[in-house]
């Protein structure tokens, strides 16, 4: 079993997702208000620790249906639909309101299987949260229930938490939950069920031990959680299930209360370029001896470097990257190979009269690359 620990792992990271389940956000179909001001200061507590948050919360649907006087139970999907957004503009004016006494802007982001899966909609989605992060912004994550139906749902909070900690590198995933981490055998039906502290690696044993939802609102079951372990630990991130009923959840953990922590193979950003190196490669960007250079000092590719571009390739794709020494790696590009041969050479200042929109500042990011 791994030696770290939950409390030392989540107050090592720099980058951090937090899952919140229905049940914790939502009682008899309205909002715990005390509870979310507590998570809210715990939230600015990992801040002023330098962290990065990211809060996927679910709970729109659950905010929804009370307030439309809806049955508990399954919905027809139109119903679901209606629920989430009305509760959506609840959901994130809750969060607005939480966080606003510390000093923090909160901003919505809507996902859906479609976004983390299609490779454009993918590196918007990236795109997008790593600008808000960058603005000091905690993003609220939610899967965009008015319009996703069966074809184009995560289905549950616990993978598109994981996707999303994948998505921006994250170190840390909590999983707030109902259960305070992973044990032996479902603690509700067998009082004997032991509860693990860390997990080394999942293997087919542990998978065995997931069990069903235990609360009338979660969707997530144990099954769920062990599934994005899987997701979240092979792309570097570790990954934490806590209980989360208390207030100050998260300064729970950090105290030292029970959980599971899964731990990372490897670290997000080498895993990513990992990744990426073992892509096969559908163009090539040539570049000059002073890119050559930057590049080696660990800077983006701007246009300005860029001699020569070959292939075919739309934004996103990998290139290899090639310089007066050689091939320096691969990256994955910012522009089609269109647009990237028309920008070649030139600063980046004339990128949107070239392409006749503002573009990005990079043809490839340092943190697209594997050199």
């Amino acid at each position: 079993m791994a030696t770290m620990t939950a409390a030392a792992t989540l107050s090592q990271a720099r980058r951090v997702v937090v899952k919140i389940g229905s049940a914790l956000l939502v009682e008899d179909g309205g909002l715990r208000a005390n509870w979310l001001l507590a998570l809210a200061h715990d939230v600015a507590a990992l801040r002023a620790r330098g962290a990065d948050v990211v809060v996927v919360s679910s709970g729109s649907i659950a905010l929804g249906r009370g307030a439309l006087g809806l049955p508990a139970g399954a919905l027809p999907l139109e119903q679901s639909q209606a629920a989430a957004s009305v509760g959506q503009i609840r959901l994130a004016r809750a969060y607005e309101e939480a966080l606003a006494p510390h000093g923090i802007i909160a901003g919505q982001v809507l996902l859906t299987l479609e976004d983390t899966h299609d490779r454009r909609r993918y590196l918007n989605s990236r795109a997008t949260l790593s600008t808000l992060l960058g603005l000091g912004v905690v993003p609220i994550v939610n899967e965009n229930d008015t319009i996703a139906t069966d074809e184009i749902r995560y289905g549950d909070n616990d993978r598109l938490a994981a996707q999303v900690a994948v998505t921006i590198g994250a170190d840390v995933l909590v999983l707030l939950s109902d259960v305070d981490g992973l044990y032996s055998s479902n603690p509700q039906t067998n009082p004997t069920a032991r509860r693990f502290d860390a997990i080394d690696r999942i293997t087919p044993e542990i998978e065995e031990m997931a069990g069903e939802p235990v609360s009338g609102l979660s969707k997530g079951g144990m099954k769920t959680k062990v599934m994005a372990a899987k997701t979240a630990t092979t792309a570097g991130c570790a990954m934490i299930i806590a209980a989360g009923a208390a207030h100050h959840p998260l300064q729970a953990v950090l105290d030292g209360a029970n959980a599971t922590v899964f731990a990372a193979q490897g670290d997000p950003r080498s895993a990513r370029k990992g990744w990426i190196a073992a892509m096969k490669p559908k163009g090539v960007v040539h570049v000059d001896a002073g890119a050559e250079r930057a590049l080696q000092q660990g800077k983006s590719l701007l246009p300005a470097g860029v001699a020569r571009v070959d292939g075919q390739f739309q934004r996103g794709d990998p290139v290899t990257i090639v310089g007066p020494s050689g091939a320096l790696g691969l990256g994955l590009a910012g522009y089609s190979s269109l647009e990237a041969a028309a920008i070649a050479g030139h600063h980046s200042r004339e990128i949107e009269a070239i392409l006749n929109y503002p573009g990005r500042v990079a043809l490839i990011h340092r943190d697209e690359m594997a050199l």
